[in-house]
């Protein structure tokens, strides 16, 4: 069983205090993890020893520099079941998802173009083909979306004339299996999360690929909340792109991935475009390298990219099948102590069975700004706002919430302090010469939602 003490240990930053002294009880895993010193290090070995452009130079420093990029993709690939030549790297999940997006559109706008003319022929025939959208055809996502997996879909959808439809969510949370029937046989494009960003809920993803296969739909997924939290083999989920990100699994700022099929990524039009993922340029045209590179333009994050890997070898050491476990317990004892503070309610599952350790909650009558603000003065830290997924919240009948979400590193005393600051929200709140907090939080900038 993993210890959480012993790997609280490698995390600098959970050892600081906060607040005038109070110990910091982080619980804001979901929005972005801490990071061990064994992926600081990575970084900062990089920018001392190995600083160079990649796939650039011929001098020593830069084929270093570029092997040990090119080894990272090896390593996350790996990781997430994919082949080396199916990871693409990119500045975050947002980008990867728009990526995929884009070269839908690209693909129609080119589709739609004069045959031979310059729009026409800057696409392959095989991708406009494959990608091209046209008035009747459908995109589904869900209400469960993060606004990264939902507005590229929404202006993909309105630049071709395709239909967004969507899959509906339960009281409790999760996708409604009675509304999968939106899948049908107009459907192009099926983007889904993993599992939600609100209320932990694990999509079945199995169930709806098992549906757009049978419409010929591409599948997207967005891998964000699960990638640092579950295994996840993406070549055994059948899905054709997938996104995620290295700061949400104890890696770097400024670096996430996209997984494609490598049959799907050959015909896929670049989004971005300049150096480095060319082949041959003249004054009259282009032709791109293959992929991964065709789609990754300019001068990449190289030490980020370094760190990712950091952060993957140290997640596979711990076990990903060990930090499942640990979080799971995290998870039930978030809900159990939720459920003892009166006036609590959790939004989303109530067990901790097919569902992350990302659990949203409001109490009645109180603000999440001030939820967060009174247990941010207990030296607690959670999420409050609508987690950039404001459908949902307007499916469970809220506005916003606050968020706890734990980690590796999360222990049981970490979910005793958070408790106990709950119960200090509740009697704070339950005193009737108590001031509203929301104004002043707003004011001050807190109040972002």
């Amino acid at each position: 069983m993993l210890n959480p003490d012993t790997v609280r240990a490698d995390f600098p930053l959970l050892g600081r205090t906060v607040r005038g002294g109070k110990p910091l009880v982080y619980l804001d895993s979901g929005a972005t993890a801490q990071k061990p010193q064994q992926v600081i290090d990575a970084e900062s070995a990089f920018y001392a020893q190995t600083n160079a452009a990649v796939h650039r130079g011929a001098h020593q420093i830069a084929e270093e520099a570029t092997e040990a990029y090119e080894s990272s993709r090896t390593v996350v690939a790996e990781f997430v079941g994919a082949d080396v030549d199916e990871i693409v790297w990119t500045k975050n999940a947002t980008e990867a998802l728009n990526l995929v997006a884009y070269g839908f559109l690209n693909a129609s706008l080119a589709a739609a173009a004069a045959p031979g003319s310059p729009a026409a022929e800057a696409v392959s025939p095989e991708a406009r083909t494959r990608y091209a959208l046209v008035p009747g055809d459908e995109i589904v996502v869900s209400e469960a979306e993060h606004h990264a997996n939902l507005v590229p879909w929404q202006q993909l959808a309105a630049k071709t004339g395709a239909t967004l439809r969507w899959i509906g969510v339960t009281a409790e949370g999760r996708l409604d299996p009675e509304t999968y029937s939106v899948i049908g046989d107009r459907t192009r494009v099926l983007a889904i999360t993993h599992a939600s960003n609100v209320t932990g809920a694990i999509t079945d993803v199995a169930a709806l690929v098992s549906r757009a296969r049978a419409v010929g739909a591409y599948v997207v997924l967005d891998a964000c909340q699960t990638a640092a939290h579950m295994p996840v083999d993406l070549h055994a989920l059948d899905v054709d792109f997938a996104a995620f990100s290295a700061h949400k699994m104890v890696g770097p700022t400024g670096v996430g991935a996209l997984y494609g099929r490598r049959e799907l990524l050959e015909d896929l039009p670049p989004f971005l475009t300049g150096g480095s993922m060319v082949e041959v340029v003249t004054m009259e045209a282009t032709s791109f390298m293959p992929p991964p590179q065709r789609f990754e333009a300019g001068t990449q994050m190289v030490a980020q990219v370094v760190g990712f890997r950091a952060a993957v070898e140290y997640l596979r050491e711990l076990g990903m099948e060990q930090v499942a476990a640990h979080e799971a317990a995290m998870t039930q004892l978030l809900l159990e102590g939720i459920a003892a503070v009166p006036g609590v309610r959790v939004l989303g599952p109530q067990d901790a069975a097919d569902r992350l350790a990302v659990v949203a909650f409001e109490v009645d009558g109180v603000h999440p700004h001030d939820v967060g603000q009174v247990l941010d003065n207990a030296g607690v830290a959670v999420r409050v706002g609508h987690h950039c997924a404001q459908p949902i919240h307007r499916r469970l009948g809220v506005h916003a919430s606050a968020r706890a979400s734990a980690g590796v590193y999360t222990t049981i005393a970490d979910i005793e302090a958070f408790i106990e600051g709950l119960h200090e929200v509740v009697r704070f709140f339950a005193t009737p010469e108590t001031p509203t907090m929301q104004a002043s939080t707003v004011e001050s900038g807190k109040g972002r939602v």
